[in-house]
């Protein structure tokens, strides 16, 4: 899954995966969001900190199994 700051400056997520700014990946693993909200890496990869809306919608998006599309097509084969 794609972060994305925004040359305006505002941070979300970015389900396509092409929006224009500065962008970092993260699994969508609970374990692995919690790691990278809790030790700062998406804030540090984003050079902004993550508003507590994000947040929120990370943790959300964890329990979204239609999101469970990690990688695409690619990695299937």
């Amino acid at each position: 899954m794609r972060i994305v700051r925004s040359p305006a400056g505002e941070v979300a997520i970015d389900p396509g995966g092409r929006a224009a700014g500065r962008g970092a990946y993260v699994c969508r693993t609970a374990e692995c969001i919690d790691k990278a909200t809790k030790k700062g890496a998406l804030t540090r990869a984003l050079s902004t900190p993550l508003p507590a809306n994000l947040r929120e919608a990370l943790a959300a998006g964890i329990a979204d199994p239609t999101n469970a599309n990690e990688g695409g097509a690619r990695g299937q084969e």
